[in-house]
């Protein structure tokens, strides 16, 4: 029997360390969608700030939810949904192990990662759990730190439907506190050369100005993964993210070893409010990227040359030596300290 777009069952991945006032606020936009067959995975990555009690005593009814601090998104999260949700919490064996004997019932799986096992293996573990489960037709692949217009799921689905080809579809991406703003339009280039990620879209475009969407979507290198609709076969065919990159690349490596087999596109309709680094300090308009930031960026330029392009790795030295160069020159110490490490072999941060 061919499944209605309506019916195609989608889990939609959370990844939760130490904020859990944007996972709320971003919880609430996703209970408003219009697409109801859903269910959301919230792994937490052993947060200190007793993230997964609020999330509980949210789901329960016993926290009020997060208002959110740019008025014209208000209307996306409140009035507040209906409290109690079903939900059910497990640690991360049970999730990647037992799910197959358990029949939750529920709309929100909490699950606890046990450790801080950076962006790919916090969900990758939820993937495993959807994977355990067999039940569904996508993954939504979504950042904590954003709030959804309530009909952007059945419009990703829609489109990704309306390909002729099997894809991977983002959406656009929007910025939070100025939300007549693009951030990106799906995702990005990327230059093996340089190691480089560029904008198809120039930052800060409105959204009003009239844009050609199916020449950008021809320009994507990889699909953004602050919102990336996932089909299941797509994660049985490339497999689970890298790990070791632990923030930043994920996506980059992905789409490499997808190698051109699933289409990149995204759905021009599908909007998505994001607040950019909220967790991890990246760089955004109004603030500069944090050395922990840095540090993954720039090492997991020469870890992505190093595994596809090695015959490049001089080049994309010598291209993360002249931004360290650039860096002294604006005299920002520690953060060409930080560089010239990185080019000598520093692994952790």
């Amino acid at each position: 029997m061919i499944k209605s777009k309506q019916s195609l069952q989608t889990y939609i991945i959370l990844l939760n360390w130490n904020n859990y006032q944007d996972t709320l606020e971003c919880l609430e936009s996703l209970f408003k969608q219009d697409y109801k067959e859903f269910k959301i995975i919230l792994c937490d990555n052993d947060s200190t700030d007793g993230s997964v009690e609020h999330f509980i005593n949210w789901a329960e009814g016993k926290e009020l939810s997060i208002t959110p601090r740019n008025s014209f998104l208000q209307s996306l999260v409140k009035p507040a949904i209906k409290k109690p949700i079903s939900y059910c919490v497990f640690n991360r064996e049970q999730a990647e192990t037992k799910t197959t004997d358990i029949e939750t019932g529920a709309n929100l799986i909490i699950i606890k990662t046990g450790g801080n096992l950076g962006f790919a293996g916090g969900n990758n573990v939820g993937f495993r759990y959807a994977l355990k489960r067999n039940d569904f037709d996508y993954v939504w692949l979504l950042n904590n730190d954003t709030v959804v217009e309530n009909d952007c799921l059945s419009k990703m689905v829609k489109y990704s439907q309306s390909q002729s080809l099997d894809n991977l579809c983002g959406s656009l991406l929007v910025f939070y506190d100025n939300p007549e703003s693009i951030q990106a339009p799906g995702g990005y280039q990327y230059n093996k050369w340089t190691g480089r990620a560029s904008p198809i879209l120039k930052r800060g475009t409105s959204i009003y100005e009239k844009i050609n969407h199916q020449t950008l979507e021809k320009k994507l290198s990889y699909i953004c993964a602050a919102s990336w609709l996932l089909p299941k076969q797509f994660l049985l065919d490339i497999g689970l993210m890298t790990e070791d990159y632990f923030l930043y690349g994920e996506e980059i490596d992905w789409c490499l070893r997808n190698n051109g087999k699933y289409k990149l596109c995204y759905c021009p309709d599908a909007i998505v409010y994001h607040k950019e680094g909220a967790t991890i300090g990246s760089e955004n308009l109004d603030r500069e990227s944090s050395l922990f930031s840095d540090f993954y960026q720039f090492r997991n330029k020469l870890l992505i040359t190093r595994r596809f392009y090695p015959e490049k790795i001089l080049i994309v030295y010598i291209t993360v030596f002249l931004q360290m160069i650039n860096r002294l020159r604006k005299g920002q110490w520690q953060k060409s300290k930080l560089i010239c490490q990185i080019l000598l072999g520093k692994k952790t941060f």
